[in-house]
C-alpha cells in the first residue's frame, strides 16, 4: 500500500464530509483520503431531479471521473456504505468497507419503516430544536441524549460538531426522497471485489440481527464483522476502531465473521 492509494469515505443521509472529521486524521499517513459531501446534502453539490441511490452514486462516479480514478479503496457509512456497494458493483472499488449499510432490508416490511422512522424523528427533532441547539448542545448529556439512535457515546462530539451534525440535518434537501425510496441492495454473489460488512453490535437503525443477516444473506462473500460497544454511526463512538478496519479492509479481505476489539 502506497501513500498515495486513493481512499473515499462516504457519510449516511442527512450528514456531510465531516461525520468522518475524526477517522481522516487516522488515514492520511498512507491514504490520498476523499470525502466528498453527497449531492443534496448540506455543504454538497445540487442534485437534479429526484434523490435516489442510483442518482447519488453516479454523482460519485462523476468525481471519480473528474479526477481521474478508475478504482478507488471505499468506505462508507449507512446510506454511504450502500453507495459503497453499489460503487463495487459498477467496478469502480478496489475494495469496500461498508459500516451498518442501508438497503438491506424487505422492501415494505417492518424492517425498513422502522429505520426510517427513527431518522424521520431524529429530522424532526433537529428542526424543531433548531433555535436553541447551540446552546442546549454544549452539555455532554444533551448531545448523548440527542445522538441517541446513532451513537452509543454521543457527547464524544464536541459541542461544534454536534451543531454541525444538527444544522446538516436540518438542510439535507434530500431526505424526504430517500426515505421514500423504492430501492434496495439487489443480490450480488459473486462480489466484484473484497467487501467488508462492518456492523455496530448497538445499532439502533438497522440491528444486526435483522439488517445485517440480510446482508449476509444477499453478499455471501462478503466478510461480516461485528464492532462491539458501537452504535449505527461509528465514527462517533470510536474514529479509532473505524479506521483500523478500513485499514484491515483495503489490505484484505475474507469471507469469515469475525469480531474487532
Amino acid at each position: 500500500m502506497t501513500a498515495e492509494s486513493p481512499l473515499l469515505l462516504l457519510h449516511g443521509v442527512t450528514m456531510s464530509a465531516a461525520a468522518w472529521a475524526d477517522v481522516v486524521p487516522l488515514l492520511t499517513d498512507h491514504y490520498d483520503v476523499i470525502a466528498p459531501t453527497a449531492a443534496g446534502h448540506h455543504g454538497g453539490p445540487p442534485l437534479t431531479g429526484k434523490a435516489s441511490i442510483g442518482a447519488l452514486t453516479d454523482q460519485i462516479e462523476g468525481l471519480l471521473d473528474a479526477r481521474g480514478l478508475d478504482r478507488v479503496h471505499v468506505a462508507g457509512n449507512s446510506l454511504g456504505g450502500w453507495m459503497a456497494i453499489e460503487l463495487a458493483r459498477r467496478n469502480r472499488a478496489l475494495t469496500v468497507c461498508a459500516f451498518s449499510p442501508a438497503g438491506f432490508w424487505t422492501r415494505g416490511s417492518s424492517d425498513e419503516t422502522r429505520a426510517t422512522s427513527r431518522i424521520r424523528r431524529m429530522a424532526a427533532l433537529a428542526r424543531v430544536t433548531r433555535p436553541v441547539a447551540p446552546a442546549a448542545l454544549r452539555a455532554g448529556f444533551v448531545r448523548r441524549l440527542a445522538m441517541r439512535d446513532i451513537a452509543e457515546h454521543g457527547e464524544r462530539l464536541t459541542p461544534a460538531q454536534a451543531v454541525t451534525a444538527a444544522r446538516d440535518t436540518v438542510n439535507c434537501s434530500a431526505t424526504s426522497d430517500l426515505l421514500t425510496t423504492t430501492e434496495s441492495v439487489e443480490p450480488l454473489d459473486p462480489v466484484p471485489c473484497p467487501i467488508t460488512l462492518a456492523w455496530s453490535a448497538n445499532d439502533r437503525i438497522f440491528p444486526p440481527a435483522v439488517n445485517g443477516a440480510i446482508a449476509q444473506d444477499r453478499l455471501p462473500q462478503a466478510a461480516y464483522v461485528l464492532l462491539p460497544d458501537v452504535g449505527h454511526v461509528p465514527m462517533i463512538d470510536d474514529p479509532g476502531l473505524c479506521a483500523r478496519l478500513i485499514r484491515a479492509s483495503a489490505q484484505r479481505a475474507g469471507p469469515e465473521n469475525s469480531s474487532v476489539e
